[in-house]
């Protein structure tokens, strides 16, 4: 006896039932990851090309970096940069960085480790006294993401009080989690200590010293991206960076770009 055929608007019936309960237990589980405070995520954005501003609206956690009042980007009206730098760890070229930010009257953030602050004093009381910010990036770059309140004020702290003691500066008000992963949890934790999260909006793959290209490479990677209201991410350790530098600054101003300080970035956006 042959089996009985499944009429064809039962099929389409069935397959529409099964197509939205698809959708609707992966909103279930997308709002369960939204409103889980402690979800980690990694920071990326959509890169911005030939002036077109760059986008964090596809990531998943633009509410949260508007809840947290974190920085991604500037006054996207203005032409003004803001530049940054990581230093997790001393390659022999920051002091050329600071070389060329006080010849071209640069101002810049320094996001610091606990290493780089126990190893480079002499750098960190430089950064201070030549008028840069200098932030904190962790004692020891953890995923704060995944360690509880205690740890992250422990963390932060230490960093706080180490550069405090070096440069007498009892004030540090913007912080970058360690590897982009944050969590809302963890930024409103920072929050709390007196930090602003500080993201950013230009960015390439600059850190592994065995694989630097050229100063030509990273003045491209850079000058490619460059937007209204940019905050640029560049590595210290980064020897292409160091000699790119000077480059960059002057061909951006040749643009009508000015560089601030993060202390005069007064509009935020997130798009």
């Amino acid at each position: 006896m042959s089996a009985r055929r499944v009429p064809t608007f039962m099929r389409n019936r069935l397959f529409a039932f099964s197509a939205c309960g698809l959708i609707a237990a992966c909103l279930i589980v997308a709002a369960s990851a939204a409103a889980n405070p402690y979800s980690p995520y990694h920071f990326g954005f959509k890169k911005s090309k030939q002036g077109s501003l760059p986008s964090i609206a596809q990531e998943g956690f633009i509410g949260v970096l508007q809840k947290q009042e974190a920085i991604f980007l500037g006054n996207t009206g203005n032409k003004e940069l803001y530049l940054t730098f990581d230093n997790g760890y001393e390659n022999g070229y920051t002091p050329r960085i600071l070389d060329v930010l006080r010849d071209k009257q640069v101002p810049a953030a320094f996001f610091v480790t606990g290493h780089f602050v126990k190893d480079q004093a002499e750098l960190v009381q430089r950064m201070a006294k030549e008028g840069h910010l200098v932030g904190n990036h962790s004692w020891s770059h953890p995923d704060l993401s995944q360690v509880g309140a205690d740890r992250i004020r422990g963390e932060m702290d230490k960093v706080k009080q180490g550069v405090a003691e070096l440069t007498g500066a009892r004030e540090m008000r913007y912080m970058r989690p360690p590897r982009g992963i944050f969590s809302d949890s963890m930024l409103g934790v920072c929050r709390e200590l007196g930090y602003t999260g500080v993201f950013w909006s230009v960015a390439y793959k600059d850190w592994d010293v065995n694989a630097q290209r050229g100063w030509k490479y990273a003045y491209d990677s850079v000058m490619s991206q460059l937007h209204p209201g940019a905050v640029i991410l560049l590595h210290s350790v980064s020897r292409d960076n160091a000699e790119a530098l000077g480059r960059i600054i002057d061909a951006a101003r040749s643009q009508g770009y000015e560089f601030k300080s993060l202390d005069e970035l007064t509009t935020r956006t997130y798009r």
